[in-house]
């Protein structure tokens, strides 16, 4: 087991008004928060469920534990914490019968993840290569770094973060083996950009570390399995939110919501329907929504924020329950 520094500053949840006027937990409600984190959403949900009400918090980090005996110790509603990927836990709840009225997404990694230090999440600290949401799961940056092939890591670096200079950075990272610390990496990737990129604007690591990370934690992979989960867990009229902070998360909520909401299928020049389709899904953000300037100015790390949201539909009647 991996010991690990629990920051104690209070967290500040990402687009947290527009979860709570858009989601609408309202008291009574089941709400499952698939990305525990700091518990900053929880705590605003738990807030809005009353005595009547369940919030079920999933969290694969154990530090999140933590935090969340110390929401659950003030929670005016009944809680509950499952310690595993979201994936997992859905399914857990799905064989459980449990048909939540709101089920919230914050992907990616969370600000208490980045501020420890050791964990290796951020490319401002010099720290072991390590990057597991899971610090007991077997995959870390230590080992893709060091043990993946060359044309594996450049596959990783555009597949993951668009990153431009991918081959080239693979290259560096190959030849400056063994590599043990976020330094040593950021050196490398500093060695594989142009020098306009180099001494330009932000750390040109950035796309790395988000690369890396995403495989090391399967996070797209968790993804694609949970939202259709997800969504066969809703009760009628539930509302599904997800926060994404990449095109690649956010492709995937967009598609998956857009095909929900999709009716019939049928060509224009045919005068009666006969595919038979109707919608799944009310899309209550089209377009998504971004945090607002002020909050940008508050909380930097919410500049690449984006919410969608979708109410689940009855399927007899095309209405929400």
């Amino acid at each position: 087991m991996v010991t690990l520094s629990y920051m104690p500053t209070e967290h500040v949840p990402v687009l947290a008004a527009e979860v709570i006027r858009d989601a609408a937990p309202q008291p009574g409600e089941t709400v499952v928060d698939c990305t525990f984190g700091g518990g900053g959403h929880s705590r605003l949900i738990a807030e809005r469920l009353g005595p009547e009400g369940m919030l079920i918090c999933i969290d694969r980090d154990p530090a999140a534990r933590e935090r969340f005996e110390q929401i659950a110790h003030e929670a005016p509603c009944e809680t509950r914490f499952i310690g595993s990927d979201f994936a997992d836990a859905l399914a857990e709840l799905a064989a459980e019968g449990v048909h939540p009225d709101v089920i919230l997404f914050d992907l990616g990694v969370s600000s208490m993840q980045i501020d420890a230090w050791e964990r290796g999440f951020s490319y401002s600290f010099d720290a072991p290569l390590d990057m597991r949401m899971d610090p007991d799961s077997e995959l870390t940056a230590a080992e893709v770094v060091n043990d993946w092939p060359e044309s594996r890591i450049a596959e990783i670096l555009r597949n993951y973060a668009d990153e431009r200079h991918a081959r080239s950075i693979a290259r560096e990272i190959v030849a400056a083996r063994p590599l043990e610390t976020t330094s040593e990496l950021v050196d490398a990737v500093r060695a594989g950009v142009p020098p306009k990129v180099r001494f330009g604007r932000g750390n040109p690591a950035k796309r790395t570390f988000q690369a890396i990370r995403i495989a090391v934690n399967e996070e797209l992979g968790q993804l694609d399995a949970a939202l259709p989960q997800a969504w066969d867990l809703l009760a009628p009229g539930g509302r599904l939110a997800a926060i994404s902070f990449h095109s690649l998360e956010d492709r995937r909520v967009k598609r998956f919501l857009a095909e929900r909401a999709r009716g019939c299928i049928c060509p224009p020049e045919l005068p009666i329907c006969q595919c038979g389709l109707e919608p799944e899904a009310e899309l209550i953000t089209r377009g998504g929504v971004a945090p607002s300037a002020g909050e940008i100015a508050q909380n930097a790390r919410s500049a690449s924020a984006h919410l969608r949201v979708a109410r689940k539909l009855d399927g007899q009647s095309g209405e929400g329950i």
